[in-house]
């Protein structure tokens, strides 16, 4: 099956310098969802078979974000939609020789 990845930063602006707890809560709501997600440092990729998974993911984070009483998020979205070879976030890394078996 085909997959989209998505590279997906998500923070809040409004509530001073360090943010890292309301980024964890966002990544716990990605987690949630089933599908494969690897965190970094800067950002997470979302490996999903269709858009709307991961708009819906998207808006998980989100919500996670605004349960918390931020009153504003900064989103930056990533999309790669490769229709003409199946693409995962493992066979991305090995194209760069970071995959688990190189």
């Amino acid at each position: 099956m085909a997959m989209i990845l998505a590279e997906l930063t998500i923070f809040p602006t409004s509530e001073g310098v360090s943010v890292s707890r309301y980024v964890k809560e966002a990544v716990k709501a990605l987690e949630e969802t089933g599908l494969k997600c690897e965190s970094g440092a800067m950002s997470t990729t979302i490996e999903a078979p269709d858009l709307k998974s991961i708009f819906d993911a998207v808006e998980r984070a989100h919500e996670a974000i605004v349960k918390m009483g931020a009153k504003r998020i900064h989103i930056d979205l990533h999309v790669d939609h490769r229709l003409d070879k199946d693409a995962t976030i493992e066979s991305k890394l090995k194209a760069i020789g970071k995959g688990k078996n190189e």
